[in-house]
């Protein structure tokens, strides 16, 4: 594969977020990828979760960490921020994640309200609202809010993602080692609290090494942490992300993610990001997007093409 050029507003980036902690790192190898856009609004400072819109193409759903109000933005693939939606009745304790969830009546879109630092949560939600219709500054009631906790204790979690076959939401641990890999429905059960079903363990998360904690003591360490996942439109592949790869784990027909998590993953490496916390696949499930939570940041596309069948990359300035 040729070596992938990088545009000099790239390097710039690259220069100005080298205080961010991460300087350290030597960047990966270059990777099928291409720059899309700068993300330098302000508005989204935090970006800790993406979902690909269906209805509006060109679209990506996200929201910010905790710090933010109960607020959803509407992304363009440009960087711009297109629409800004406020959830009613809602806080925004801690962010995580959010995902597409298919329904009959419109699209549902998932905020996973999943994030626990410091382990002592003791009850997390999961908010869903219907997708509007049109992209335009709005508020909007929830169509449900599911309560759940974990079956064995508190644990932080930043990646979700929903079956879209049986709609049922995928929740991975963040810290624990492997990563644990937790169930839960497609909808609540009236007021209930949910319990998530454990289904196993990731395989193939390749942890820090002694170099890569000798380079880098204080973030050599929250490498490997799994920070966003989502499965493609198709049903056959859970993407997952850390701070340094890209894991895709192949489910087989018929196979439940419990099978598929255990063989090793297919590992991508992409471009160097301070805190990359938010990956989805594009709609026709050939590629995925990948964002960070710094600013300002590149929004970059990943090419998932079967290695053998990508053409030479020849990433240019315009």
């Amino acid at each position: 594969m040729m070596p992938v050029r990088i545009w000099p507003r790239l390097a710039v980036w690259l220069l100005l977020t080298t205080g961010a902690g991460f300087a350290e790192e030597t960047p990966p190898a270059p990777v099928p990828v291409r720059y899309l856009a700068l993300l330098n609004d302000t508005r989204i400072g935090e970006i800790s979760g993406f979902a690909a819109s269906r209805r509006h193409p060109g679209v990506l759903w996200t929201h910010n960490d905790s710090g933010d109000g109960p607020r959803l933005y509407a992304l363009g693939l440009d960087g711009a921020v297109r629409a800004v939606v406020e959830l009613e009745g809602v806080r925004n304790i801690d962010w995580e994640d959010i995902a597409l969830q298919g329904h009959e009546a419109g699209d549902l879109l998932l905020v996973a309200d999943t994030g626990d630092n410091g382990g002592l949560r003791r009850e997390l939600a999961i908010h869903a609202l219907r997708e509007p219709v049109t992209i335009a500054d709005a508020t909007l009631p929830l169509s449900w809010t599911m309560r759940f906790r974990w079956p064995d204790g508190p644990r932080d979690c930043e990646a979700m993602a929903v079956d879209p076959e049986s709609g049922e939401i995928l929740l991975i641990s963040k810290k624990r080692v492997p990563p644990e890999l937790f169930r839960l429905p497609a909808r609540p059960d009236g007021e209930r609290i949910e319990v998530a079903e454990p289904l196993g363990v990731l395989a193939g998360v390749e942890q820090p090494s002694a170099e890569d904690l000798q380079r880098n003591p204080v973030y050599g360490r929250y490498r490997a942490q799994i920070t966003a996942a989502d499965i493609a439109p198709d049903g056959r592949t859970l993407a997952v992300l850390n701070y340094r790869r890209l894991l895709l784990y192949a489910r087989a027909p018929g196979e439940d993610w419990k099978a598929a998590v255990a063989r090793p993953p297919r590992v991508m490496e992409y471009p160097w990001l301070p805190q990359a916390e938010a990956v989805t696949f594009a709609p026709d499930g050939s590629r995925v997007w990948i964002g960070s939570e710094k600013l300002p940041v590149p929004l970059i596309e990943l090419d998932l093409s079967p290695p053998d069948a990508q053409a030479p990359v020849d990433i240019t300035s315009d």
